[in-house]
């Protein structure tokens, strides 16, 4: 068992029943002439998030913990995006329009994919979501049922939308969801404190919050005592 420090109050996890799920690392969402930067944000604001993510994602690798990764976008025909969620607002570019890396959270398309210094490898389960959460529409639920899974700790972008939506939809579900708080990002600093807080509210409404070291230090720790 690892023994992780988190609020509201410290939590014990089983490496065996538990996933790591890294929500949304895309190209469009985390660098210059995607989908992010069309609505008017600073895409720079999340990269904070990469390097606690790659140090947490080669720990959970090395013990051999599952990870899924997911992205979020839409099938080249468009079917499956809604036009309320296309029409939104007035951003620079509009889901499906041709950008600098294809077109705009297409999937296929290369901003689609995910950054370089996350990538999966192969057995990596890589879940492509047409929503906010990653059990929408999905097969999640079925692979984490498949393999007994009990905890996720969550990562990703971002804090107040997907990971969110994503925490929100496993507690209804019955897992126990860790959000891992500086290996997400938001474009807006005051969403992300409050997206946090929104979890662990109340005794952990939603779940727990940590943070990346404490979870390496509580994985060394049980290794070591192995």
């Amino acid at each position: 068992m690892i023994q992780l420090a988190a609020e509201p109050t410290p939590i014990a996890i089983e490496p065996a029943r538990t996933a790591l799920v890294i929500i949304d690392m895309q190209r469009d969402f985390l660098e210059p002439g995607g989908f992010g930067e069309s609505l008017g944000n600073d895409v720079g604001l999340l990269k904070a998030a990469v390097e606690p993510c790659r140090q947490v994602l080669a720990a959970a690798r090395k013990a051999g913990m599952l990870v899924i990764h997911t992205r979020e976008g839409h099938s080249p025909d468009m079917n499956d995006a809604p036009p309320a969620k296309v029409e939104r607002g007035a951003p620079s570019k509009r889901i499906g329009d041709v950008g600098p890396m294809g077109r705009i959270l297409i999937q296929g398309e290369p901003g689609h994919d995910i950054i370089p210094e996350l990538y999966p490898i192969a057995g990596e389960p890589v879940i492509d979501k047409p929503g906010k959460g990653a059990f929408y529409a999905t097969n999640l639920g079925l692979i984490l049922a498949n393999r007994s899974i009990e905890n996720l700790l969550v990562c990703g972008v971002t804090t107040e939308v997907c990971v969110n939506t994503t925490v929100r939809e496993g507690n209804d579900r019955g897992f126990r969801c860790i959000v891992l708080a500086d290996c997400c990002g938001s474009y807006f600093p005051e969403f992300h404190k409050m997206g946090l807080a929104m979890i662990k509210a109340q005794g952990g409404i939603f779940g727990w919050v940590s943070g990346s070291q404490q979870l390496l230090a509580a994985m060394s720790a049980t290794q070591r005592a192995a």
